[in-house]
C-alpha cells in the first residue's frame, strides 16, 4: 500500500441506456477509501450545464453518472439507484416532473430538481410530488452540493449519514399517541401501519415530535432542513408538511393534529 495519498481519476462505463451512455466518473483521494463514494446521478439535457456540475461534482468527491432525457432516467434509476438524483424539469420526451414522480414511490435516495427563477409552479409542483428540494438556474454548483449535502443527512442508507458517537435508542425514537417515530430507522408507524417518507418529510415529522406540544417555526425548519436562513416567501416546508398530513391520514391518523399556527409554525398536539 502505498505510503502517501495522491488522486486518481476513474471513467467506467456503465452500460448504454436508450440511446446514450450513462457514464460514471469518480475522483478518488488516496488508493483506498474507508468511506463508500456518495453516487449522484445528474438528468440535464443541456451538455454544457452537465458537464458543469459532473466536474464540479467529481471535485468533490461524488460518483457521478449523466444521462439526458427522461425515459434514460428512470431506467437508470431502476436499475442502479444512485444516492441523489439532480434533476432537470424541461427534459425531452418524459419531463423532470414525470420522472419523480415515477420513480418516487419506490425510490428511496434524494431528489433536487433543477428549475427556472421565475418558475414559482414548478417548484411547487415537484416538492408535491416528493422532491426533497430545489436549485433555481442558472445553478451555483456551490449551492447544488450544499443541497445535496444537506438531504445526505437525512438518508438513512447514505454513507454520510453515521454517527460518530452512538446515540442511546431512548433519544432516537418517539411515541406520541399511536404516532411512533424511530429516527436511526428514520421510518414511522400508526399503531402498526408504516408511514412512507420522504427524508425531508422524514426529518420535518422528527423535529415536530422531538418538540411535541411546543411551536416549531417556520424559520427554525427551514433552516434545519435547507441549511440557510429562511426568506418570508419560501413555500416548501409548508408543501412538505401538507404531504405528511395526507400520508398520516392514509395511515388511519387525524391529521389536523399537526396544527398551523399563524405567522409562526406548526405544533404536535397528539394527546399521549
Amino acid at each position: 500500500m502505498s505510503s502517501s495519498p495522491r488522486q486518481v481519476y476513474k471513467t467506467q462505463q456503465c452500460g448504454s441506456v436508450g440511446s446514450h451512455q450513462a457514464v460514471l466518473d469518480l475522483r478518488m483521494v488516496g488508493v483506498e477509501s474507508a468511506i463508500p463514494r456518495v453516487s449522484v446521478l445528474v438528468v440535464e439535457d443541456d451538455r454544457k450545464l452537465q458537464e458543469l456540475l459532473k466536474e464540479y461534482l467529481i471535485s468533490q468527491s461524488f460518483g457521478v453518472a449523466v444521462v439526458g432525457e427522461g425515459r434514460e432516467a428512470i431506467e437508470y434509476i431502476s436499475r442502479n439507484p444512485p444516492d441523489i438524483v439532480v434533476l432537470d424539469i424541461m427534459l425531452p420526451g418524459v419531463d423532470g416532473l414525470e420522472v419523480c414522480r415515477r420513480i418516487r414511490p419506490s425510490f428511496r435516495g434524494g431528489i433536487v430538481m433543477l428549475t427556472a427563477l421565475k418558475s414559482d409552479m414548478d417548484q411547487v409542483v415537484g416538492l408535491e410530488i416528493g422532491a426533497d428540494d430545489y436549485v433555481t438556474k442558472p445553478v451555483e454548483p456551490r449551492v447544488l452540493v450544499a443541497r445535496i449535502r444537506s438531504i445526505l443527512r437525512r438518508l438513512p442508507q447514505s454513507p454520510t449519514n453515521r454517527p460518530a458517537t452512538p446515540i442511546g435508542p431512548e433519544l432516537q425514537r418517539h411515541s406520541v399517541g399511536p404516532l411512533r417515530v424511530d429516527r436511526m430507522a428514520r421510518e414511522a408507524w400508526v399503531e402498526d401501519k408504516p408511514v412512507k417518507l420522504t427524508g425531508v418529510e422524514f426529518e420535518i415529522l422528527w423535529l415536530l415530535c422531538d418538540n411535541v406540544g411546543a411551536v416549531v417555526t417556520r424559520e427554525a425548519l427551514y433552516q434545519e432542513i435547507r441549511g440557510i436562513p429562511y426568506d418570508g416567501v419560501d413555500r416548501s416546508i409548508d408543501i412538505h408538511v401538507s404531504r405528511i398530513r395526507r400520508k398520516l391520514r392514509s395511515a388511519g391518523l387525524d391529521a389536523d393534529h399537526i396544527k398551523s399556527i399563524r405567522g409562526s409554525g406548526y405544533t404536535v398536539v397528539i394527546s399521549r
